[in-house]
């Protein structure tokens, strides 16, 4: 059954024309037009890359920190001891301890957005696995979220640092701010992901790295971007 389109999304799409490729610029500058709604939606990036997620050496995944931030307040939880907890509380973390914080989770509390661990408290976090894995909160090294630099890693979270990591089809779907931003700041943000999706090609990549990129808001239809426009800045 075809999902029934709303006004504003007829709307969104009449501005643009769907087969079309556009440069980023031109991408955000037609996002901009469209309809707001009731909420300021999330904009997103979606990449359809050339890669093979089932080999270990076609991953692509890592962090970025964007210069304008996702426009939202980001809740961050520190499991960290002694010197490294003062960081974290000096860096402005919300929550912050050791066995007691992981107890609390234990509970079922998860009213956090990031989870920052320092290595040697890892043995306990551990046990948080069933409860933050599906919630994406597992801190790890490859994400930046398991460091000893806690101080470091909360304020990079709260500054707007993004976590892009290739799915079982071969795609990246990350946020780059809110339909609230100007074109300035939703276009210097989705550069910086796009540069740092490229850089991040694996060396095993044959072919096509990057097939298409699309920009969108939450509930908006996609633009398609210029493939050939997108080189690293």
């Amino acid at each position: 059954m075809a999902r029934k389109q709303s006004k504003r999304y007829k709307q969104a799409a009449e501005l643009f024309d769907r087969q079309t490729h556009y440069s980023l610029t031109e991408a955000v500058e037609i996002l901009k037009q469209m309809p707001t709604r009731k909420f300021d939606e999330t904009v997103e990036l979606a990449f359809r890359l050339g890669v093979d997620p089932r080999q270990a050496d076609q991953l692509v995944r890592g962090t970025v920190v964007l210069p304008h931030g996702l426009g939202k307040s980001v809740r961050v939880a520190v499991f960290a001891k002694g010197e490294a907890a003062a960081e974290a509380e000096a860096a402005g973390a919300d929550f912050v301890g050791a066995e007691d914080l992981v107890e609390k989770i234990s509970g079922g509390w998860t009213d956090f957005d990031v989870a920052v661990a320092t290595p040697d408290m890892m043995g306990q976090v551990g046990r948080l696995g069933r409860i933050l894995g599906p919630r994406g909160l597992m801190p790890n090294p490859k994400s930046g979220t398991m460091t000893p630099d806690a101080g470091r890693a909360v304020r990079e979270a709260k500054a707007g640092r993004v976590e892009y990591r290739v799915d079982r089809t071969a795609n990246v779907h990350t946020p780059v701010g809110k339909a609230s931003f100007d074109v300035q700041r939703l276009r210097e943000n989705a550069q910086v992901l796009i540069d740092a999706i490229i850089r991040a090609r694996p060396a095993a990549t044959k072919g096509q790295y990057m097939r298409s990129v699309t920009l969108s808001t939450t509930m908006g239809p996609g633009i398609r971007l210029d493939r050939a426009t997108l080189s690293v800045n």
